[in-house]
């Protein structure tokens, strides 16, 4: 029960931060989306650069089958994108993973722009969808800046040097992974409902 307890008191120990890295992520997504809809020739490069790019080709062969479908959207949220483009970073230089996923998060909030009727219908079911992921990589952004803060000021760590300070937020990163990993779980199976069976109903 401790793994369950530990996450949440190392939340409550850090609101503040916890907060403005939610607002930051969240933020950054809806001004990629403002941008998109300001700006729909970028909404449209970015479209059909995700459509004939890798992503859009690994998506396009596993949507017939919905447990597959499921399967991919977890293990990309996780490995390419929590784990490479947060926490790898995060761990050889303080906070660079924040940089390298709002630049991520942004891209995506231009490709999701609402700019259509059909996009901004889409979007209804979708935002659920958008909501727990994002939740999901605001608990491992939060991972990656109490890191970042412990290495470069150990005293906010208890902690007398930089690397006593590294290993403490190395371990409270781990510990937020823990439900990260259980909404990245949770959106994949939202999601995999959502394209089959709420998408249809709105598109």
């Amino acid at each position: 029960m401790d793994c369950l307890r530990r996450p949440f008191q190392i939340i409550r120990a850090d609101l503040r931060a916890y907060l403005l890295v939610n607002a930051f992520v969240y933020g950054v997504l809806l001004l990629g989306m403002a941008l998109g809809m300001l700006f729909p020739e970028l909404h449209a490069a970015r479209v059909a650069s995700f459509a004939g790019g890798g992503q859009g080709a690994l998506v396009n062969a596993v949507v017939g089958n919905g447990w597959l479908f499921g399967t991919v959207i977890f293990l990309v949220n996780v490995f390419p994108t929590a784990l490479l483009l947060i926490t790898l970073p995060s761990l050889v230089v303080p906070f660079a993973g924040l940089v390298v996923f709002a630049v991520k998060t942004a891209d995506l909030g231009i490709t999701l722009a609402p700019v259509d009727a059909t996009s901004r219908l889409t979007l209804i079911p979708h935002s659920l969808t958008l909501l727990i992921e994002f939740q999901a990589y605001a608990l491992v952004m939060f991972g990656a800046y109490l890191l970042g803060r412990s290495w470069l000021r150990p005293a906010t760590a208890q902690a007398s040097t930089r690397r006593q300070g590294y290993v403490h937020g190395l371990r409270r990163m781990g510990r937020l992974w823990l439900p990260a990993l259980a909404l990245f779980f949770i959106g994949a199976v939202y999601e995999a409902i959502e394209i089959y069976f709420l998408v249809p109903l709105v598109a």
